[in-house]
């Protein structure tokens, strides 16, 4: 399916809604501590990150803006969590720490990417569905605190989705560095060739 140029495609209205959520999850978690409607506004936030790409694929409106959106809000969301729940001790810093940790090797990765004239990797299933499970796993956790009859049920829930997000995406991780690497091994071999032809 061939990426467009087009902005106002619905998938796209979708992720800009999202993105609406962040500040809202925040205020309501931070504010006034309403932490049901913060997991409310938390788990329609993670279920429009399946919802967004579904309409792309089913209505062939895969745009390049969607393609640069849809990972950005997740990486917004997952990053305002992590800080909210951190503030809140709803998580320990450990987990914040690793989670923020290979957001900044991949931040990494993409710049050196950059700097050899190559844009980000693709994203890769293993990648997303540690994504989609560690959105999964928030408001689940954050249940536990708000309703604490739920907590022997939504705790184990939220934290085995939480170290199985974590493991798969250490694991994309590993999977697009070596990705950067093939490309560059590439692309120095490429330059040795030209070099002895010249």
């Amino acid at each position: 399916m061939t990426a467009t140029n087009r902005i106002w495609t619905v998938p796209n209205v979708i992720s800009f809604v999202r993105l609406l959520g962040v500040p809202l999850f925040l205020y309501l978690l931070l504010g006034p501590h309403h932490d049901v409607a913060a997991v409310v506004v938390l788990a329609l936030g993670g279920t429009t990150d399946w919802v967004d790409g579904y309409v792309a694929r089913r209505m062939n409106s895969v745009s390049r803006l969607g393609e640069l959106l849809d990972p950005f809000a997740d990486r917004l969301y997952i990053l305002a969590t992590l800080f909210g729940f951190t503030v809140r001790e709803v998580i320990p810093w450990w987990l914040t720490a690793a989670l923020v940790l290979r957001e900044a090797v991949l931040g990494v990765v993409l710049m050196v990417l950059r700097r050899h004239g190559y844009g980000p990797p693709p994203v890769h299933y293993v990648g997303k569905t540690g994504t989609f499970l560690l959105l999964g796993a928030f408001p689940v956790l954050l249940l536990a605190v708000a309703a604490p009859a739920t907590q022997d049920i939504a705790g184990p829930i939220g934290w085995g989705l939480a170290w199985w997000a974590l493991g798969l995406y250490w694991a994309a991780a590993v999977l697009y560095i070596a990705q950067a690497r093939a490309l560059l091994r590439a692309d120095r071999a490429a330059s040795a060739r030209e070099a002895v032809a010249g």
